[in-house]
């Protein structure tokens, strides 16, 4: 990765997700109803739901709400029934894009993704055509100026699979999905507080984009993330 616009790269995305807000709800809500669906409400049993209900938490869903919608998807209460679908494709630039998406109505979904990628510059892709580009990992960002030493002692010795730093004095830690709750309670207990720490799909190499590309690329993303059944949007593109 470049590292020099890592982090400028990782708090504008944070910002725009916090522009976004109140969407957060709606899509952490889908995450717990799949995970309980596929893995059962026990969260001693089920590391998906523990996550999305962190999640729920850490965006302030009352506990009432995180009940019911694993109610509803146990079969305790009549609820909506998600399927996860994934679509591919190019953005600007041919930078790569992946939409994760949950969705009840999967000609809506496909439909809306195809129109998004078509009417601003992108196009979509088949299958596999750019998930290989991509990498399944936990993933933790710290600050510039955090203790890139400690960092590395923690994460390593809790089964971290990497620790990179990048040119910007911001560092990355890097382990197998598995291993992403042991590695964050391990660098929690230490003290060190990530800024961002999720499961995600990392783009093993990026595409710098500036200017009128940057611009075009953004708005691309933007409308794909503002889709209803849309989860999470994974590219490779640098903006700068």
């Amino acid at each position: 990765m470049a590292g020099h616009s890592k982090w400028a790269n990782i708090q504008h995305r944070k910002g725009r997700q916090d522009d976004k807000r109140g969407r957060i709800w709606t899509r952490i809500t889908r995450e717990i109803i799949v995970a309980a669906r596929a893995g059962g409400a026990d969260v001693n049993m089920n590391p998906r739901l523990r996550l999305a209900i962190e999640k729920a938490k850490a965006a302030n869903m009352p506990a009432d709400n995180i009940k019911r919608n694993v109610d509803k998807a146990t079969g305790n209460l009549d609820g909506v029934t998600y399927e996860e679908v994934r679509y591919e494709g190019y953005g600007i630039g041919g930078a790569a894009i992946i939409v994760d998406c949950m969705t009840d109505n999967r000609v809506r979904t496909v439909a809306d993704v195809r129109h998004a990628f078509s009417k601003y510059g992108g196009n979509m892709g088949t299958e596999g055509s750019v998930a290989f580009q991509f990498k399944h990992v936990g993933q933790f960002l710290f600050a510039p100026g955090v203790s890139e030493d400690k960092v590395m002692e923690v994460a390593l010795e809790a089964g971290a699979e990497d620790v990179i730093t990048h040119e910007d004095g911001s560092i990355e830690v890097l382990s197998a999905p598995p291993d992403f709750e042991a590695v964050k309670a391990a660098l929690d207990g230490a003290g060190l507080q990530a800024e961002m720490a999720e499961v995600t799909m990392r783009a093993e190499n990026t595409v710098e984009l500036a200017g009128d590309d940057a611009a075009r690329m953004q708005k691309l993303l933007d409308v794909l993330e503002d889709l209803d059944d849309v989860q999470e949007v994974y590219h490779n593109a640098e903006l700068n």
